[in-house]
């Protein structure tokens, strides 16, 4: 989500691109209905123009008379709401001279609004406020009339194109002083078919136009339906977050899953930045005055910043140029054509030129008149895609092989860690993603050559079908001149070609390989974060050390810190140290040790196994378990844990780390950066943006989807919510320690710089704790007494503010009803709520009794009596919005989806790698999964290895029936010991299946 403000992003979007791109826009389509002249391109000294033109200032009044024939009920400066209004409406978009309309307004909205300010400052703000919501009412009846849904009276299932947000910021524009509308206009969903848009309404269009359609190249890209990748470009494009559109939006997205949303958002992301490239490159060479036709259009079509490179190298800056601009400079361009297009009059020894060097002999000729056509062939689109499609029917592979310079500089562990690959082949079609992985870093440590090889079959087909096809001759050729031709296909394939497919399927595959790289570290992130929590435990945690000893910190239920010390049990001292462990876990009654995995881990899980077999803590039946101490000292470190235990030893502070990841994971796994959590697989190889980007929206998802007590939470975990940021998060902490905690959802309109689009996003993920309310409620009655007396006579009132006018409008205060609502402590999103209490007015129940088992009695007799789809249809919403109300209403109060995950495994006993023998039956949890294979703790002190061609969908449990087949973190594994290897500490497991 852009950190801009959204104002300032309209701007940029109505004016700074129709102004910008216009010149570049109208001569991509020209370049695509007929082939004109360089000429047609304008220089960009006249983009400006557009900016300094008066019209619009002396247009507009001009305009009010026919404005006033519309809605004569509206005066002075009304005008661009009535603009607005038939913007509103999804036929009026379609209409072209709207759409000119709409531009004068775009460029009407950068110039200042001074005058316009006065004459509505000489009208009454009543007076100003009542014809607005005129014209609102207006719109909706309108809208009703297209045959869409009023909002007040269906979900909001998806935003209507045009930009909701913008629309508003309009608003803000253009009505000075008066309240913004925090309610977000929807349109209903034809629930089972692709949404239909104008024609003219192209929410899609992009910022550059090329000569390929954005939707089409990414439906083909991620093998989803075009009007699915329609619809979420929409989405993205108004700043809707995943773990948002996953929840509220599932018709529109058609159920994709938050992983497939996101490769969708990271492949739109690459199509966009290649466009952009495209669009600055062109610029830059029509600024040198080098811009061809056949070189703009080879440019539009480039789709990959392999294609751009391989058009626009001859034009970088410093270039000598390629072979066939130097003979394109001796004028040959004339004869290659010749070649193609009238053979018989084409006479080389014409050309010939004594004095001139590159034309002074007839073989010289030859070969510049072969390098042009060289450069032709691997410029033409139809001839690329056809060696593109022939290579993927035919045989290419990649080979690897030792590096002939592997000397001194290379390390000899390096060149034993690829004994694998120093003699490898693969087909580009079977390689795995982990071998181009390796393979890669094999290259880059220059232990490893790497070529792709392309069968000379392929060479063959090419050239047979261009001399037959594409590049023959239109007549009857000589031999000489057919032989020049021959040796420019050869030419051509060798030297431009085969090094562009080469870089072509070297990239895609390197590409492949980072995204499921970076995907499978996101789903083993998300698995790690939704363990289920342990509450209601005092837990001990344990941080394993030989010199400097166990650090040990004992938490509350409530994640207090009770105690914290330090013992010493690898030192010759244990027995003392006994002694000390067990008078604490008496003391604080704490039955549950947390021990983490890191230096002297096995040592210290010996010992309090050992102890716990002897029974030495009787009365006390004390368990424990082993959990990942990634990332722990880090965090120790960090200004977050310094704020958040000012005083303590950095070491003591990890040892509180580990023993909070078991009580909630969650919360305390959110303050680590995401890479240091050590879960997955070549994250030092792969594109470190890419890599935050995808981990930080997981953990976006995960807290999103957990929910979170605005009430209690911390600031850290709040500024991972959806729609909420570091500042906004900080900003909500602010409001509640001054004003107190949160009574409803509504208030989070209140705090600064939460605006309708923020809310949003933010407000079905926010939960109110209601026991919490009602005891704060009871607490403050005489307060709460006049909230309430106030909310009574203006629930539905909006008052402005005039606090705080500065640069910014100040932020409207709406009087809204502070009084618990039982529904914020679901996941029912605000703009549901309508719907869902029509529904609890048809099943007969109230909402005191919400998440109570007779709600659920009640819900499940109306659905059995009716049935999902009719109810849906007689409350005018989707089914998927009907689930989440039926949801949000049966769980209960306390409602964690945790629960459903994996726990942590607490055990009493070890077992010894010396213990194991081929053919053991154990149970394990998953540590880490890896494209290669699935790593297992089975509690021996080293996680064996289950080879990926070992994790059969047979083996999986439905529940695990997945698209990656794939075992995340926290899983419980019943495995069979394969093979152990003592020496080097590996041991090989079979899955037998999950727990």
């Amino acid at each position: 989500m852009s950190s801009l403000p959204r104002r300032a992003k309209v701007q940029v979007q109505d004016v700074v691109l129709k102004d910008e791109f216009s010149s570049f826009s109208e001569l991509s389509s020209a370049s695509e209905e007929d082939d004109k002249e360089d000429s047609a391109w304008e220089p960009q000294k006249k983009v400006p123009r557009s900016r300094k033109q008066p019209p619009p200032k002396e247009s507009k009044p001009k305009r009010m008379p026919r404005v006033k024939k519309n809605a004569p009920q509206i005066s002075d400066g009304s005008e661009v709401v009535v603009v607005k209004e038939e913007l509103n409406s999804s036929v009026a978009i379609a209409d072209t001279a709207l759409e000119d309309r709409k531009n004068k307004l775009d460029t009407v909205q950068t110039l200042k609004t001074a005058k316009t300010k006065q004459k509505c400052a000489a009208q009454p703000h009543t007076v100003r406020r009542t014809k607005k919501l005129k014209v609102e009412e207006e719109t909706s009846k309108a809208s009703n009339l297209e045959g869409e849904s009023n909002s007040s009276e269906t979900p909001s299932t998806s935003t209507v194109w045009g930009g909701t947000c913008k629309k508003e910021e309009n608003d803000d524009d253009f009505t000075f002083g008066q309240s913004a509308l925090k309610k977000i206009k929807t349109e209903t969903y034809p629930q089972g078919q692709p949404v239909k848009f104008p024609a003219n309404a192209n929410s899609t269009k992009e910022e550059v136009e090329m000569n390929w359609d954005m939707v089409q190249v990414l439906s083909e890209r991620t093998n989803i339906e075009p009007w699915v990748c329609a619809n979420i470009i929409r989405l993205f494009n108004d700043d809707n977050t995943i773990p948002f559109i996953i929840r509220y939006r599932k018709e529109l997205i058609n159920n994709l899953d938050a992983d497939s949303l996101r490769e969708v958002q990271q492949t739109l992301e690459e199509l966009r930045a290649v466009a952009k490239k495209v669009h600055s490159t062109i610029q830059k060479i029509k600024k040198e005055g080098k811009m061809s036709e056949c070189l703009l259009k080879a440019m539009l079509n480039c789709k990959t910043f392999e294609e751009l490179e391989h058009v626009s190298a001859p034009y970088k800056t410093g270039s000598k140029g390629t072979k066939a601009q130097r003979a394109r400079q001796l004028g040959l361009e004339g004869a290659a054509r010749a070649l193609l297009e009238k053979p018989g009059e084409l006479s080389l020894l014409s050309y010939i030129r004594p004095d001139v060097k590159g034309l002074s002999t007839l073989q010289d000729i030859e070969i510049g008149v072969q390098h042009i056509l060289a450069d032709m062939i691997a410029k033409d689109k139809d001839t690329l895609d056809f060696i593109r499609n022939l290579c993927q029917k035919r045989h290419v592979c990649i080979q690897s092989s030792l590096a002939k310079v592997s000397s001194k500089k290379v390390n000899e562990k390096d060149v034993d860690k690829f004994l694998l690959y120093q003699h490898f082949s693969c087909n580009i079609r079977n390689i795995h993603h982990h071998q181009i992985l390796a393979i890669n870093r094999g290259e880059n440590l220059k232990v490893l050559t790497v070529k792709v090889n392309i069968s000379d079959g392929v060479k063959d087909e090419f050239c047979r079908w261009c001399i037959q096809n594409r590049w023959r001759p239109r007549s009857f050729a000589r031999p000489e001149l057919m032989k020049i031709l021959y040796n420019s296909l050869n030419d051509s394939f060798k030297r431009l070609i085969y090094p562009l497919l080469c870089r072509e399927f070297r990239a895609k595959l390197t590409s492949d390989a980072e995204k499921e790289s970076v995907m499978m570290f996101g789903r083993n992130l998300r698995q790690l974060l939704l363990t289920s929590p342990v509450p209601g435990r005092t837990l001990m945690g344990v941080d394993p050390g030989y010199k400097h000893g166990c650090k040990l910190a004992i938490i509350s239920p409530t994640s207090q810190i009770l105690h914290t010390d330090v013992v010493y049990l690898h030192c010759g001292q244990g027995f003392r140290e006994a002694e000390k462990i067990k008078t604490l876990l008496l003391n604080f009654n704490c039955s549950t040790v947390v021990i983490g995995n890191g230096t002297a881990c096995r040592e210290t899980e010996a010992y309090f196994a050992d102890l716990i077999m002897k029974n030495y803590f009787a009365p006390l039946d004390v368990v424990y378990c082993i959990v990942s101490e990634a990332g722990a000292s880090i965090y120790s470190v960090s200004p977050e844990a310094n704020k958040e235990m000012p005083g303590l030893d950095p070491n003591l502070r990890s040892a509180v780390s580990i023993a909070r990841r078991v009580q909630d994971p969650l919360a305390e796994l959110v303050k680590i950066e995401p890479k240091h959590i050590g879960v997955g697989m070549y994250q030092h190889d792969v594109s470190q943006t890419l890599l935050k980007a995808t981990l930080d929206s997981v953990v976006e998802e995960c807290v999103s989807f957990v929910g979170v007590d605005i009430n209690i939470c911390s600031e850290v975990l709040l500024r991972h919510i959806a729609g909420l940021n570091a500042n906004r998060a900080k900003n909500i902490i602010e409001w509640r320690e001054k004003n107190g905690p949160f009574i409803n959802r509504e208030q989070l309109k209140k705090v600064k710089g939460l605006g309708p689009k923020s809310f949003q996003q933010c407000a079905g993920f926010i939960r109110i704790n209601q026991d919490y309310i009602r005891t704060f409620c009871s607490q403050q009655t005489e307060t709460s007494g006049q909230i309430q007396g106030v909310a009574v006579t203006s629930s539905a009132d909006v008052e402005v503010t005039n606090e705080k006018q500065g640069k910014k409008k100040s932020k409207t205060a709406v009087n809204v009803l502070l009084k618990p609502n039982p529904l914020d402590q679901t996941c029912i999103h605000p703009e549901s709520y309508d719907i869902a209490m029509r529904f609890l007015s048809s099943i007969g129940g109230t909402l005191y009794e919400v998440g109570k088992p007779e709600m659920q009695q009640k819900i499940n007799s109306f659905l059995e009596k009716e049935g999902m789809e009719k109810i849906a249809e007689r409350l005018q919403t989707t089914v998927h919005t009907l689930q989440v109300i039926i949801d949000g209403l049966s769980q209960p109060e306390s409602f964690d989806f945790r629960t459903d995950f994996d726990k942590p495994d607490f055990k009493r006993s070890i077992v010894c790698l010396e213990d194991l023998q081929i053919g053991t039956v154990l149970t394990g949890k998953v540590e880490n999964a890896t494209l290669f294979g699935i790593f297992v703790d089975i509690g021996v002190g080293k996680s064996g290895l289950i080879p990926i061609r070992n994790v059969t969908e047979a083996k999986l449990s439905k529940t695990k029936k997945r698209r990656s087949l794939g075992l995340g973190p926290g899983e419980r594994v019943e495995v069979q010991v394969l093979n152990i290897d003592i020496p080097r500490s590996r041991i090989t497991l079979d899955l037998i299946r999950v727990l």
